[in-house]
């Protein structure tokens, strides 16, 4: 495995955030680093050689949501699936939720584990995130896919829709907006809240099991993860402002992927980020809702396989 960069601090099992109990998965190590002064969580397994591609999660998820990828990826690849800031097993830092500074968190993390360049793949909140990373990082990604997301500024509702077949979909933004509010309404709750959302939002309510439901709701009722969760949303604003910011400078060059689902949020992700990118491509995945690579983990590891592969 290369060496991380000289400046990068790696971090013992002692470190990480103890309210959660790591779920192990075979094949696979769990590394912390120090991603530019945040502890970052990394679950890594795969060929140390193979070309790297790096997993984000979104809301209200961790690394686990990529559990049934991973292996699939990892026949060929060397993978990395990342705790955000504030999630998971990272650390959980009282500001800096704007997807530009998480951005710049995240690939200092990814450096610091010794990788030079990568393929960056992302869901959801980690989508918003892989975007600006994309933005101040093209020259270290070899291609970009993003699952099924509208991005702040980008291509994400300005409004919740007035239909009620489609405003569950995206209410909860104004609701996290809220100041106190939520807080309020979710602490001691926090099972409930993610339960819902992952029923409601797969295809199938039978998508996640107990287990998962558990692991999910443990995460945001840790100490300062409902916190962190929350400050993605209210930060989306100057997320939005920081990536028109860069796009009046220029728009992304290198390929990518819009991964959308049949049942999903997005209809079209490469019909909405193909504006804003000059190489994109899009699949749509059958027979899943929001939670694609918890629905159709194959469907989603032989998109992003075609999409590297292709793509190299």
């Amino acid at each position: 495995m290369t060496d991380p960069a000289p400046t990068a601090r790696h971090l013992s099992a002692s470190d990480p955030v103890r309210e959660l109990p790591p779920h192990d998965l075979a094949g696979f190590t769990h590394r912390w680093v120090d991603g530019d002064g945040v502890r970052v969580h990394a679950v890594e397994g795969g060929p140390a050689t193979g070309p790297a591609v790096v997993l984000l999660a979104g809301f209200p998820q961790t690394w686990w949501a990529w559990r049934e990828v991973m292996p699939l990826l990892a026949r060929r690849f060397r993978v990395l699936a990342i705790d955000l800031p504030g999630q998971g097993h990272s650390e959980r830092p009282a500001s800096g939720y704007d997807t530009h500074t998480v951005a710049a968190h995240v690939h200092a993390a990814v450096q610091a584990l010794g990788v030079p360049s990568y393929w960056l793949a992302a869901h959801d909140i980690g989508a918003w995130v892989a975007f600006s990373l994309a933005l101040g990082h093209e020259n270290r990604l070899r291609g970009l896919a993003l699952l099924d997301a509208g991005i702040p500024g980008i291509s994400l509702p300005e409004a919740i829709p007035t239909d009620p077949d489609q405003a569950w979909k995206t209410w909860h933004f104004a609701f996290h907006l809220v100041p106190e509010l939520p807080e309020t309404l979710l602490t001691g709750r926090e099972r409930e809240y993610v339960g819902w959302f992952l029923r409601k939002k797969a295809l199938s309510p039978d998508a996640f099991g107990e287990g998962e439901i558990d692991h999910y709701a443990a995460a945001l009722a840790a100490p300062g993860g409902l916190r962190a969760s929350l400050a993605y949303y209210r930060e989306a604003a100057e997320s939005a402002r920081r990536n028109h910011e860069a796009l009046e400078r220029r728009h992304l060059t290198l390929p990518v992927l819009g991964i959308s689902s049949s049942h999903g949020s997005i209809p079209d992700m490469a019909a909405s980020l193909s504006p804003w990118a000059d190489d994109t491509t899009g699949v749509v995945v059958p027979e899943a809702g929001h939670f694609i690579p918890d629905e159709q983990p194959e469907a989603v590891a032989a998109a992003l396989t075609d999409f590297i592969l292709g793509s190299a």
